[in-house]
């Protein structure tokens, strides 16, 4: 078994790190590269940086910010936003980036993700999904989660599969920024419809909740914000945490 990573995010707007609640209500957390310095120091197995206004505002990523967040780092670097094309991928890991991760522009062209992953191998594509519960089920999001579809979450995290994603980013946009824990039954469903690793993101607030994640899903990795921001833990105590319960961690 693969061990378990922890993954701090950075969540991007007009060049700051913020975070809110549900998706909405963001408050500022600090400077990017700053943060990336400090979690590289922790001991964070890798970093998600995502432009969330990118795809709404019809721009690209903005590089410079991410040039001087990938400085900081000697771990992976995953990055998100804005990317619609295989020359805004080959531009974003030409500045950076180890791995991409795509969202919208998949939904509304999912060859992209098939393409790209042809062009520079699956290991550097993550299919990114926000989810939200719908009645019985779970409809993927769109556009920073301002945009709803009627595709399923799980066949879709399935489709991404087939279609050449290395790895799923799964956020529930339900637990999002609640601190309440991870949402399990969804990371549940799709780590059982997957065979490609799922991190988990969304709801994170104590120790506790990595260990649920880890030990009552199949998630290879679990992604938070809020708790490493503004300091409520750090990487290095959910990781001797973990460790003193028996779940493998790098």
């Amino acid at each position: 078994m693969l061990a378990k990573r922890i993954i701090p995010c950075l969540d991007v707007c007009d060049g700051r790190v913020v975070k809110g609640v549900n998706f909405v209500g963001l408050r500022d957390a600090g400077d990017p590269s700053e943060l990336a310095a400090r979690y590289n120091d922790e001991g964070a197995d890798e970093l998600v940086f995502l432009d969330i206004t990118a795809s709404v505002e019809g721009r690209k990523i903005f590089l410079n910010v991410l040039r001087r967040t990938a400085e900081q780092l000697f771990i992976p670097l995953s990055v998100g936003g804005g990317m619609k094309t295989i020359e805004d991928v080959r531009e974003a890991l030409a500045n950076g980036a180890d791995k991409v991760s795509l969202n919208t522009m998949i939904v509304k062209n999912p060859e992209l993700l098939h393409d790209t992953s042809e062009e520079f191998g699956s290991q550097c594509i993550v299919a990114s999904i926000d989810a939200k519960r719908v009645g019985e089920s779970w409809r993927v999001f769109t556009y920073g989660g301002r945009t709803p579809t009627e595709i399923d979450a799980i066949k879709w995290a399935k489709r991404c599969e087939s279609l050449g994603a290395g790895e799923i980013l799964l956020t529930s946009m339900d637990a999002d920024g609640t601190k309440r824990g991870f949402d399990l039954k969804l990371t549940r469903a799709v780590c059982d419809a997957v065979r490609i690793p799922v991190i988990a993101s969304g709801g994170a607030g104590t120790k506790q909740d990595f260990a649920d994640v880890f030990e009552k899903t199949g998630a290879d990795a679990a992604l938070a914000a809020s708790v490493f921001h503004y300091d409520k833990t750090s990487v290095k105590k959910i990781k001797k945490f973990l460790k003193n319960r028996g779940v493998e961690v790098r």
